[in-house]
Order: C-alpha cells, then sequence, then structure tokens
C-alpha cells in the first residue's frame, strides 16, 4: 500500500486511489464541486486544489491525480488558499445573487464553501452572463444561470440513471447544460436536483413551499415499492412537504425513484377523516367511531367464521397485519390472505419469496436471468443496482417476458413459459452463459408468479437455479422481486389462508357465490372490487380509493408518514418507518382501530399500547426484532411439478408506474408524470414521436 504525507502526516492508504480520496480517508476535507463518489470524475471545478510534491510547483485537481507512494499532499499553504479562493472567484463571476430566493438556500454547497474557502469580494465588475432556462419535465425546475458546468447532472443521467438526455452544449462561455428542451424520462431523473450543488437544478414541485430550517425531519422507509428505500420525511406542521433519499448501501445507496420523492403530495388528497357507514339509501354517510365499530362488531358476530374473509393491501405495516391476523384467530377465521394480486408463493420455505442475493448481491453477479419483471418500473433502485454492475462489464442479462426498452444491454430471450422450459432444460443458448458463471442469478417478478400457473413458473425457476449452480454455499441467486411494500412483512407472519382457508381468488369467487357475507380490507385496493357487491365490505385505509367506494363501512386509518410501524424489504430487511406527521380528522392508527374492534367483537387483543403488541409479535416471529438484517432463507422443494397450464407471455405487473397505490394515485405531480410519460408519450409513440417534448 503506497505511503503518503499528508499535511506533514504520513498515511497508508488504497493503490489506485485519488488524491481527494486519499486526504477523506485521512479525515482532512477538501472542497469540490464536480467530484462526486458515485460518478466518474470530470476535474471540471478545480475546487480540489491541492499542492503535490513531486511534482510541477503549481496546484493540481486532487479528483483526477492517482496516489503515489513517497508524495507530500499539502491543503492548506498559501498556494493551496490563493488558488482556491481564485477559483471561488471565478465561479461566482456570472452566479446571480439569487440566495434570498432561491430554493437550494441553505442546503447548497456553493454558499457554504463560498464563506469557507471564499475570497471576501470580487474584482469582477462586467455584467453577468444570463442563460434561458430549460424545460426538463414537471419535476426538474431549471434556473441555468446559477449553473457552474460540474456536470454532475450530465454524469448521472448517463451512468447511474442510463438515460442520456442530459448534455452539455456548446463550449466556453456559451457552454450550457440541456435536455434539448424534452422531459427527461427517468424514473430517476430528480436525484439530479440533490446531486446539484448549486440552484441550477431544483424541486419544480417543492418551489417557494419552505425553507430546510422550518421543516421537521424524521427518517423513515419508504412503502411504494418493495425495495424498502431508507427516506427523510420532512414536514411543517402536519403537512409533509418532500421526501429525500437517506444513505443505505446495502439498499437504495443515496438514490430514490421519481415516485418516492414526489407521491408525497398525495398524503394531503382523498383522505379519509372520518368513519362512514352506508344507509339504506345506498350511500356512504359520516359516523362516529362508536357507530362505526358497532356495525362492523355486530356484523362480525352475527356472520360464520368461514363467511368472512380478510385481505390485506400492499402497504400495510406489520404491526397492523399481526394484529388483524390475531382477531380472525379469535374469531376462529380461516380466510386470510396478503396476496392480492393473486401470487403463487407459500410461507415455507422461506428462500421461495425473498430476493435471496441481497440487493447489494448484485453486486457480484456475472449472469443474470430476469422472469417476468419489468424491473425499471417494478423497482428502479433495483433496475440501477444491475446497470450498475452490467457498466463494469461483468454482467450478461437475458430477459423473459416483457419486452421493454431497458438501461442495458441485455438479450431478449422470449415471452413466456416455453423459453423459460428451454432455458430449465438447457435448450436455449443463454443456458451455457449461465452453466459458465460464477454466481449466476435469477430474478423472478410478480408477473410471472401471479397467473393460474405461477405455481409451475416457480417450479421451473427453482429448477433453473439448482441446475446451474445459482444455489451454492455463500451464496443464493434465486430471487423473487415483490412489488408490494407489505408483501414480505405479511409472509413473515404467516398472513395466509388457514387450513381449510380461501386465497383471494378463492375469497372473490366466494363472495360471488353469497358463501364469503363479509370481507374485511386492510388497504386492499387491488383486487375486482365489482366481485364484492353482493358482500358486507368494511374497508380500513387512509384514502378514498377503489376499497373505500365498495365499502359499507369505512374505518380512516393511518398512511405510512402517520404512525410508527415495521416493514420488511423484498431481500427480507427489517426496517422501522416513523411517523413525521398525525392522520387528518379523526382517522387513527392501524393497529389502534384493530384493538378496539377486537373488544367491541367479544374477542380482546392482548395488547393495549404499540410496544406491547411489537413485543408479541417479535416473541411469535423473533425475525423482525433483528432489525436492518437479512436472515437467509432456508432452501428446499417448493412451487408445483407439472407443465405450464398457459401459453400466455409473462406481462409486468405494472401498467403505470406513476400509479400504482392510493397515495400516488392521489397525487397531482405524479398525474403530471403520467400525462408526460405515459400517455404523451403513448400518443407520440403511435405517431412516431418521442413523447416527450416540452
Amino acid at each position: 500500500m503506497p505511503t503518503v504525507k499528508i499535511n506533514g502526516e504520513e498515511h497508508e492508504v488504497e493503490a489506485g486511489m485519488t488524491v481527494l480520496q486519499a486526504c477523506e480517508q485521512a479525515g482532512v476535507e477538501i472542497p469540490r464541486f464536480c467530484y462526486h463518489e458515485r460518478l466518474s470524475i470530470a476535474g471540471n471545478c478545480r475546487m480540489c486544489l491541492v499542492e503535490v510534491k513531486p511534482g510541477p510547483p503549481k496546484p493540481q485537481a486532487s479528483c483526477a491525480l492517482p496516489v503515489q507512494d513517497g508524495q507530500e499532499i499539502t491543503t492548506d499553504s498559501p498556494m493551496v488558499h490563493k488558488a482556491r479562493k481564485g477559483v471561488m472567484e471565478f465561479l461566482l463571476i456570472n452566479h446571480p445573487l439569487d440566495c434570498p430566493i432561491c430554493d437550494q438556500g441553505g442546503e447548497c454547497d456553493l454558499q457554504d464553501q463560498s464563506m469557507a474557502y471564499g475570497f471576501k469580494g470580487s474584482r469582477y465588475e462586467e455584467n453577468k452572463r444570463a442563460v434561458a432556462d430549460k424545460y426538463m419535465g414537471p419535476l426538474i425546475k431549471t434556473i441555468m444561470t446559477r449553473c457552474i458546468h460540474c456536470t454532475r447532472c450530465v454524469r448521472f443521467a448517463a451512468e447511474v440513471a442510463g438515460v442520456e438526455e442530459i448534455g452539455l452544449l456548446n463550449r466556453g462561455e456559451n457552454a450550457e447544460i440541456s435536455s434539448l428542451e424534452k422531459a427527461v424520462d427517468s424514473e430517476m431523473s430528480a436525484n439530479v436536483i440533490d446531486l446539484c450543488p448549486v440552484g441550477a437544478l431544483t424541486s419544480k414541485p417543492y418551489a417557494f413551499e419552505a425553507r430546510p430550517w422550518e421543516l421537521r425531519k424524521t427518517e423513515s422507509v419508504d412503502v411504494m415499492d418493495a425495495v424498502g428505500s431508507n427516506i427523510r420525511v420532512d414536514a411543517r406542521g402536519n403537512e409533509v412537504l418532500r421526501v429525500l433519499p437517506r444513505l443505505n448501501e446495502e439498499v437504495n445507496e443515496e438514490w430514490i425513484s421519481d415516485k418516492t420523492r414526489y407521491a408525497c403530495d398525495g398524503l394531503a388528497r382523498q383522505r379519509l377523516d372520518r368513519p362512514y357507514v352506508r344507509g339504506e339509501d345506498g350511500k356512504l354517510k359520516p359516523a362516529d367511531w362508536s357507530t362505526a365499530l358497532q356495525v362492523v362488531a355486530d356484523k362480525l358476530k352475527a356472520t360464520a367464521a368461514d363467511g368472512i374473509a380478510a385481505i390485506a393491501g400492499d402497504t400495510a405495516d406489520v404491526e397492523s397485519l399481526y394484529a388483524l391476523k390475531a382477531l380472525m384467530q379469535r374469531l376462529g377465521v380461516a380466510n386470510i390472505d396478503c396476496r392480492q394480486d393473486g401470487a403463487r408463493i407459500e410461507a415455507s420455505p422461506r428462500a421461495q419469496y425473498l430476493f435471496n442475493s441481497g440487493i447489494a448481491g448484485i453486486d457480484q453477479a456475472d449472469a443474470l436471468l430476469i422472469v417476468g419483471s419489468n424491473v425499471r418500473w417494478e423497482a428502479p433502485i433495483v433496475n440501477a443496482r444491475i446497470r450498475k454492475r452490467w457498466m463494469t462489464g461483468q454482467l450478461s442479462v437475458g430477459v423473459i417476458g416483457p419486452n421493454v426498452e431497458t438501461t442495458f444491454d441485455s438479450d431478449y430471450l422470449g415471452a413466456g413459459p416455453e423459453t423459460l422450459t428451454d432455458v430449465a432444460e438447457g435448450k436455449h443458448p443463454f443456458a451455457e452463459i449461465l452453466r459458465k458463471a460464477e454466481r449466476p442469478m435469477i430474478i423472478v417478478g410478480q408477473g410471472a408468479l401471479a397467473r393460474e400457473d405461477g405455481a409451475q413458473v416457480l417450479a421451473t425457476a427453482r429448477a433453473i437455479a439448482e441446475t446451474f449452480g445459482m444455489v451454492a454455499d455463500g451464496w443464493n441467486g434465486f430471487n423473487v422481486l415483490h412489488t408490494a411494500a407489505a408483501r414480505v412483512g405479511a409472509m413473515e407472519i404467516g398472513f395466509l389462508p388457514g387450513e381449510g382457508g380461501r386465497s383471494v381468488p378463492e375469497i372473490l369467487d366466494g363472495a360471488k357465490s353469497g358463501a364469503v357475507e363479509v370481507v374485511y380490507l386492510h388497504g386492499a385496493d387491488e383486487v375486482d372490487m365489482s366481485a364484492l357487491e353482493k358482500a358486507f365490505v368494511i374497508y380500513q385505509g387512509h384514502h378514498g380509493d377503489k376499497g373505500a367506494h365498495a365499502a359499507d363501512v369505512v374505518l380512516p386509518g393511518a398512511a405510512y408518514t402517520e404512525k410508527n410501524g415495521t416493514y420488511v424489504n423484498t431481500e427480507g430487511r427489517v426496517q422501522l418507518g416513523r411517523r413525521a406527521v398525525f392522520p387528518p380528522g379523526e382517522a387513527r392508527e392501524d393497529w389502534a382501530i384493530l384493538r378496539a374492534l377486537s373488544e367491541r367483537a367479544g374477542a380482546t387483543l392482548p395488547f393495549d399500547n404499540l410496544d406491547a403488541l411489537r413485543q408479541q409479535m417479535r416473541d411469535a416471529h423473533p425475525g423482525l426484532a433483528r432489525l436492518d438484517m437479512v436472515e437467509p432463507g432456508e432452501w428446499g422443494e417448493f412451487g408445483a411439478a407439472g407443465a405450464m397450464k398457459s401459453d400466455l407471455p409473462f406481462a409486468s405487473p405494472i401498467e403505470n408506474f406513476y400509479m400504482t397505490d392510493p397515495v400516488s394515485r392521489s397525487s397531482q405531480t405524479m398525474a403530471q408524470c403520467t400525462q408526460t410519460f405515459v400517455l404523451d408519450r403513448r400518443k407520440a409513440l403511435e405517431s412516431g414521436g418521442t413523447g416527450t417534448d416540452g
């Protein structure tokens, strides 16, 4: 390992590091604008100048200078101080005096570094250059006169997001960042707002809403998909104003999807803030809690256990699922299910429903087979990991299922079960790639499992994993990619049909025939509501979505930002969501609603507070107590033997990335994205255009 002197102190550093990285490792701060540890090195801003010996007697850019044994690096010499002040002076020649009205104010790198490393004034009296603002879509607001041409946004779009839609035009004083007046069509585009070190790219929906020091910041987890991205929820009063990413190298690194970031405005719209009971005239009418709970309790007590069913939604926390399961068990009900899409997965062995390699495990894979999944829409963060690994040149990707535009090169193998069978039997050329791989991996999406022959598809995928060495000591490359944040947690506690119980399709059939008289929907909005017309429907949720419209009694619950809850992501990682604001009006936390209902129904649950509930839940399922850890799933036989029952191609369960749940369907920002990126693009493709023009 090279040994270098940094400000007179010797340090051992890893070979291949840059001088900037070596200084950071030694605890010496180096100012920078263009450098970012997850992007390629550009060397544009020259703010990271240091003095290095041996070398020319001038400051050098530390971000682009490799460490060499015996170097003497000085970061605080008079030469360095003078150089940094000069660079800052140049950067501010054309930068407008917008700080009082800039949304970046208070969290701006340019502000901070000009205070720490800048000059007391400027010697330039010429007029500042003005640059016209650019259109980049409904999410990114541009004030390009502020741009310092660090090109972080350009490199992020090309390298991480995989859409080369932002670039640098012209040269010298005429240089401009532009998307050629087109919306940046990426599910992760708004991460450029976090990357921008100045106020050139800011959040369009959040413009002029608040200052950072006004906001109450709460660390939580995202429920817009099953990845469990770590987020920070910023609120003022009882309103969530923005959602930002939080660093977690194992899950989302420091990125989040645009839906995670911007669907939060849906939390304030179409909310259920009081109970409702359907009257004799067929209309839902406001009621008090006592009346609503009594109506539900009376109906539950008057109905036989086999005539009651409960379906769990996609964003429910584990605590409320545990409480609902406990209530149904006390009532003798076996008809409970969390698989509202009809996915053919079971609770045992655990490996059949987990992303067993872990999301970070993608960084080690050298061959990947994607089955029945549009990963770019179903899990943009996982898609970014795949692209990151593909960018190293060490990953071959094959796709069976929807033929969609990916952000990495892949071989499209086929559309459905026939191709999957060919790979399993070694008849397809891609089978040889899997056989030669040291760490092969398969990702099975819900589009392959949520179908009539999903159990056979699962068994075939397991056969591929076993045949091609995907399951070995220290490596399990069999991965199921979920789309529902609540699914794995529900599977962990066994929120599945009991002995003789009905699954979701069977519950719906029973409701049609009259065999199932009462259906309890716990935030379940994705089932066929027309099948529930004959049944008495109880809906517990937070938005006036499909479930609430079909309900006879509505019990207003709390959204994910309004309660403390446990969530388990697609890889089995247990994480805590924390309350940032309180539920609106008379809405209550979900576990508390179920506790109150249990008392009225004569099946009182044995806990009075969240801590007691969690203790019982963790005693029954010890894995839920191990936070931010992934418990390996045991391997075994799963799936169903036999040939596939259908020749239909695998289809992604997501038709519109921007609207997949009640929160995003209520969001105005997501509605704008749907119009721009889905409807307009579809219309333009039909007419031969691109669909993202400004």
